[in-house]
């Protein structure tokens, strides 16, 4: 179990995410972003709120690790557990981490009550989820497969039903392929490969750790 734990696929923030919601004319812009570190989150926070001076509120969360370790949430002002924490639980319910976020309130005059305000803020965070990339961050190993070319025919073959990455392919004498395995299909993908050829292919361990899966 501990090491079905260790190589555990997780979801990252890839590329930035922007939405709105308004209500009774207050405007809420959520910026959503990338963050690897509480150093990172921070400077993003910031630059937010510099860029927005003349808001309201500027209320932010964000989550942070593998295994979603490190979270942090600000209701900026706003009513104690209306902000801050609802945006926290958009992050965690979308399970996503390494992401930022900031949603900036400009007052629009009219008292929205601590639930028109949770729904605000979670309207609009979960609209700039919508609008961000998403990947999975999946761990492998990554190995080389070298083989006669009487063999690369096959081995496309049987690497096309399998859920892995072809890196590089290179043909001088032999053929080779740098491909990445789920680590979890690995031994499955040795043995299907070597069954397939009779053995003929040769294959060598170039390393292992997590990779991003775009395609998931």
């Amino acid at each position: 179990m501990a090491a079905e734990k260790e190589f555990r696929p997780y979801k990252v923030i890839y590329q930035p995410g922007h939405g709105e919601y308004e209500e009774k004319k207050s405007r809420f812009i959520a910026s959503l972003v990338p963050a690897r570190s509480e150093e990172e989150a921070a400077v993003f926070i910031d630059s937010v709120k510099k860029k927005y001076y003349d808001a309201r509120h500027n209320c932010s969360a964000f989550v942070i690790g593998r295994n979603r370790e490190l979270t942090r949430c600000s209701d900026d002002g706003e009513p104690g557990g209306t902000a801050g924490k609802p945006m926290l639980e958009v992050l965690l319910t979308a399970g996503v981490t390494n992401g930022a976020a900031v949603v900036t309130r400009y007052f629009g005059g009219t008292l929205l009550g601590t639930g028109g305000l949770v729904r605000a803020y979670t309207q609009a965070l979960q609209a700039a989820l919508e609008d961000a990339e998403i990947v999975l961050m999946r761990y492998g190993t990554e190995m080389t497969l070298h083989m006669d070319y009487t063999d690369v025919g096959k081995v496309q073959y049987i690497l096309s039903g399998l859920p892995v990455q072809t890196l590089e392919s290179r043909y001088t004498d032999k053929a080779e392929f740098d491909i990445r395995v789920p680590k979890e299909q690995e031994e499955s993908v040795k043995k299907k490969l070597t069954e397939a050829t009779c053995a003929r292919t040769r294959i060598t361990i170039k390393g292992s750790g997590y990779y991003m899966d775009r395609q998931a």
